[in-house]
């Protein structure tokens, strides 16, 4: 899939500490997709499904990639997505989750700790793709 999407990377700003791109170029053709922010609840019962934040983050991302697929879109075809979470403790839990779903591709990406997510969560992650 990847086409169009380009990876930035210079030795002129800090390396990515994480699995991710110092930026993400998209030089195709095609529609963006803007995902909300997904949390970790279950798509048929609304239950939160996880107690930690890598638990969580396995279903807020299983959730991402439904939006992605009902948008014509994929994992490897997103450009940035956000990280929120509930206590920064969890940055390095939560990695692990976020490069089994991504894998080789390393969008670009912000992670922030938050006060607060909706309906006490660990974990939110949202998402802007390219749609095919």
């Amino acid at each position: 899939h990847n086409s169009g999407v380009h990876f930035v990377s210079t030795d002129k700003a800090p390396a990515a500490i994480g699995p991710y791109s110092q930026a993400c170029v998209w030089d195709g053709s095609g529609r963006l997709v803007f995902v909300s922010g997904q949390i970790p609840l279950h798509p048929v019962d609304g239950t939160t499904v996880g107690t930690t934040a890598a638990e969580q983050a396995k279903q807020a991302l299983a959730n991402l990639g439904a939006v992605l697929e009902a948008s014509g879109s994929c994992p490897d075809q997103v450009l940035k997505t956000t990280v929120l979470l509930a206590d920064m403790g969890d940055f390095a839990a939560v990695n692990e989750v976020y490069t089994a779903f991504f894998g080789s591709h390393k969008p670009a990406r912000a992670c922030y700790a938050c006060k607060g997510l909706p309906k006490g969560v660990l974990v939110e992650v949202e998402a802007t793709a390219v749609a095919h």
